[in-house]
């Protein structure tokens, strides 16, 4: 299913990229006392009390905009209200009630959707009389919080969830494996799905951002059901425009989401693009699988492939562990790979491994290369387990968090997948601080 969304509206400077980054858990926006610092929409994903969110910060919005770029705002901030499940509307009580919270007040009323109004910059508790004036705003009881110092939030968020649409389970719940093809504009997404499932299931044109909302479709590959999510054309954030692109970004974003694997398709008579790469870390940081699609093979030189290759893999030698498919959606070159290797990185995706093994395995790493020195102290980790509801996921408990430096970080992730494989999965290592109640430590030579 698709995760619900919930935007973050409210005129400019009341503090929405500070509540973002609160949820977030992170510095994800730029935060300045200047009006009109966030101008394009921020999306990110979070999870609260067990319910997935996808949480959207918008521009300040504003009645009649004074400029042509504070134009584009309003017409983003209306879009990300269009598409939103629950609308979180935002004001300033140093402020008070004004003149532009009366007119969004005005304009959301008209909106058949569920609203909750969050009072901000309440930092202290006296202060809370203040929200009794946005009562006449019409939006329903005004909850007192403090985004920066992180008071009244949990309210704000319990509020919101029992606000969120229910679900009934689809099709797409009950399906072995979901792939999502995703990608920039025009790079053969659509292609490639009417060539996987052999007939014209989605609209093909050489016009970029043809498909405009996310397509589901079933088919059935050696007696394995998979859901097959086609998406439109992810474009770089400061050139998605209102509505309709706004639309097919945040549908496409839901639809990394919702796969197991992502199939992200390169156009290999652009090389691979910055835009591509950042696609890439998004899947990544969504903790999903992921499969690197060079489309348009049969438009390369046969001349120029292998130099094409060469280059190609020494610029994602970081990604080293991505599998990669040199394949032509218009010709069927290379398709009848495309399922198999999809479906390889999903069970590797699944893999679960017995707590020797992963403590045997850092065991082993530690002994070929000590953890470094940070000062007088030397890294120890005590136990190393394999994370039971994210199978992808490692927690190492250790002395102190703190002494884990990056590279070694990165060692302890080769090794892990040198000793059992995780191709095309994205590993992530927890470190925690080791509780005595838990195993013996990992011995470290001297």
């Amino acid at each position: 299913m698709a995760e619900p969304v919930v935007a973050i509206v409210g005129r400019p400077n009341v503090g929405k990229s500070t509540l973002l980054n609160r949820l977030a858990g992170r510095r994800l926006v730029v935060i300045s006392d200047s009006p009109g610092t966030t101008r394009d929409r921020i999306f990110t994903s979070i999870t609260w009390q067990g319910q997935e969110l996808t949480v959207v910060d918008s521009g300040g919005w504003q009645l009649e905009p004074p400029s042509l770029l504070q134009q584009k705002v309003k017409q983003q901030v209306e879009a990300a209200i269009t598409q939103a499940d629950v609308i979180i509307f935002m004001v300033d009580a140093k402020d008070g009630v004004i003149a532009a919270d009366e007119e969004l007040a005005d304009m959301l009323r008209t909106l058949n959707k569920p609203k909750v109004l969050a009072v901000n910059k309440i930092d202290l508790e006296q202060q809370t009389n203040k929200v009794v004036d946005f009562y006449r705003l019409g939006m329903g009881t005004p909850l007192a919080i403090s985004a920066y110092h992180n008071r009244g939030i949990d309210k704000l968020m319990n509020t919101v969830l029992a606000l969120v649409p229910s679900v009934s389970i689809s099709i797409t719940q009950t399906e072995d494996v979901k792939l999502a093809i995703v990608g920039r504009p025009n790079t053969g997404k659509s292609t490639l799905l009417n060539a996987l499932i052999g007939t014209e299931r989605a609209i093909v044109h050489e016009a970029p951002g043809t498909t405009r909302d996310a397509i589901d479709t079933v088919v059935n590959w050696n007696n394995r059901n998979i859901l097959l999510i086609d998406t439109a054309g992810i474009k770089r954030r400061g050139r998605v425009d209102a509505g309709i692109d706004y639309y097919s970004l945040i549908r496409a974003i839901q639809a990394i989401n919702r796969c197991d694997v992502a199939l992200l398709l390169l156009d290999a008579t652009e090389f691979i693009t910055a835009q591509d790469l950042h696609i890439a870390s998004y899947i990544l940081g969504a903790g999903k699988g992921i499969v690197f699609l060079v489309n348009k093979w049969d438009i390369i030189p046969q001349v120029q492939k292998r130099e094409f290759k060469q280059l190609l893999e020494k610029r994602i030698r970081f990604m080293y562990y991505i599998p990669m498919l040199y394949l032509s959606a218009k010709t069927g070159e290379g398709l009848g790979r495309v399922l198999p290797l999809a479906c390889q990185v999903w069970q590797e995706r699944q893999k679960r491994l017995s707590d020797s093994a992963v403590n045997k395995a850092i065991q082993e790493a530690v002994d070929i290369h000590l953890p470094p020195r940070v000062g007088t102290k030397r890294l120890q980790i005590m136990r190393a387990y394999q994370d039971e509801s994210k199978p992808a996921n490692f927690v190492l408990q250790v002395n102190d968090p703190k002494l884990i430096p990056p590279p070694y970080q990165r060692y302890l992730e080769k090794k892990l997948r040198s000793k059992f494989g995780f191709r095309g999965v994205p590993l992530q290592l927890n470190f925690t601080k080791f509780s005595h109640k838990s195993s013996r430590k990992i011995k470290v030579a001297k």
